[in-house]
């Protein structure tokens, strides 16, 4: 993935529809399903790090990673504010290097979509697993390639806020590559005319992957996968499912 430059700004704007307390309450009951109700849990592709502070406050020890220094820039302006005790990293998921060993690790809202190489997908699943204690909990969501294919498609998604105005394009391929371009038309509030927009394009990629090909990389890393569900649910996955949640657990040592 870019790295979000200009979006970073506009990320938590246009994801203001994520109920983000329900999600991260959604990823602490199978935490403590599975018997991770504290210990230090790794948000890996945290972004502007809202998933984070929401853990931190649920008492676990954060350490948010990703690779956008204009999204972690967000993330360290929330920390300060919050007082919250988080270590955010800039790494690249598939370079993930840690001080130690985390009891879990959550990845949300489709990062992992946007690793378009199965190799560099594969090494992620080695790296989280090379510092997961043995039983730890790895949960992660993904994009289904129904969603590619039916619901982002060759689709175009306009958000029209206050604020900002945005366009989002998707082309997708037969493999389910979708490339996704970004415009982003933001109001000058403090110019003496209210028309004058300035503008701000991004360009990324995502691919959807079979599911069943998730679970083989994950248990060659010595991961068990427990369950995938519907999102936000405890329902199978089904042949209309658009985000997919992997509950794994990490068994053995390196």
């Amino acid at each position: 993935m870019a790295g979000y430059g200009d979006f970073a700004y506009y990320y938590d704007l246009l994801t203001g529809n994520v109920d983000y307390e329900s999600r991260c309450d959604y990823i602490g009951s199978l935490l403590a399903e599975n018997g991770i109700g504290k210990g230090i849990l790794l948000d890996l592709a945290c972004g502007t790090g809202t998933v984070s502070l929401l853990m931190s406050k649920k008492g676990y020890d954060v350490i948010g990673v990703d690779a956008s220094e204009e999204m972690l820039s967000q993330a360290q302006e929330k920390k300060m504010e919050s007082g919250a005790d988080i270590i955010f990293l800039c790494q690249k998921m598939e370079e993930l290097d840690l001080f130690g060993t985390v009891n879990a690790a959550v990845s949300t809202l489709d990062s992992l979509n946007h690793v378009t190489d199965e190799e560099k997908l594969r090494e992620i699943f080695r790296r989280v697993s090379l510092f997961m204690e043995d039983k730890g909990i790895f949960i992660f969501d993904v994009n289904t390639p129904y969603k590619h294919r039916e619901i982002l498609g060759d689709n175009t998604f306009v958000y029209d806020m206050e604020e900002v105005y945005c366009v989002w394009q998707n082309s997708t391929d037969e493999s389910l590559l979708t490339q996704v371009s970004l415009d982003i038309f933001e109001r000058d509030t403090e110019g003496d005319e209210d028309d004058v927009y300035y503008r701000y394009s991004e360009e990324f990629c995502e691919r959807g992957y079979d599911l069943s090909r998730i679970k083989d990389y994950l248990e060659e890393n010595k991961f068990e996968v427990l369950a995938v569900y519907e999102e936000m649910t405890k329902k199978p996955v089904g042949d209309k499912t658009e985000r997919a949640v992997f509950v794994a657990k990490k068994h053995g040592t390196q």
